[in-house]
C-alpha cells in the first residue's frame, strides 16, 4: 500500500526504529556497517549500487525502501531517465506487480528531487 508522503514514511520508520537503536545498539551499529561495506565503491560505484537497492525494493514492495533509497538517489544527483530505466527492468522481470511498485518509486524521486522539472508523467 502506497503511503501518503514518502516522506512522513521515513519520519515514521526512523521513529520507529529508536528503539531498536536503543536497546539494540550493536545490532544497529553493524546493520550499518554492513549497509556502508555493501555501497562502497569499488568495481561499481555508490551510485550505481544504490540503483540496484531501488530496483530490489521495487522488486520485493518495500515501500520503506523505495522511500529511503530514492531520497538517496535524489541527493546523489540521479536523475529521473536513470530511474525510469531501472524501473523499465524492474517491470521486465517482474511483471505486473513490479509496475504498480515501480509508480511508487516514480512518485518517491519527484518527491525528494529538489524543485526542477521532472519529466512528463
Amino acid at each position: 500500500m502506497k503511503p501518503h508522503t514518502y516522506t512522513s514514511l521515513i519520519q515514521d520508520v526512523r521513529s520507529h526504529l529508536a528503539p531498536l537503536r536503543q536497546s539494540q545498539p550493536e545490532l544497529m551499529q553493524h546493520f550499518g556497517a554492513l549497509g556502508k561495506a555493501a555501497l562502497a565503491p569499488g568495481a561499481l560505484d555508490a551510485r550505481f549500487k544504490e540503483l540496484i537497492a531501488l530496483a530490489i525494493a521495487v522488486a520485493t514492495r518495500c515501500d520503506d525502501c523505495i522511500g529511503f533509497h530514492t531520497q538517496t538517489l535524489a541527493k546523489m544527483g540521479v536523475d529521473e531517465q536513470e530511474i525510469l530505466e531501472v524501473l523499465g527492468v524492474n517491470v521486465y522481470m517482474g511483471g505486473g506487480p513490479s509496475l504498480m511498485y515501480a509508480s511508487h518509486a516514480v512518485s518517491a524521486f519527484r518527491e525528494f528531487l529538489p524543485a526542477r522539472e521532472t519529466a512528463p508523467a
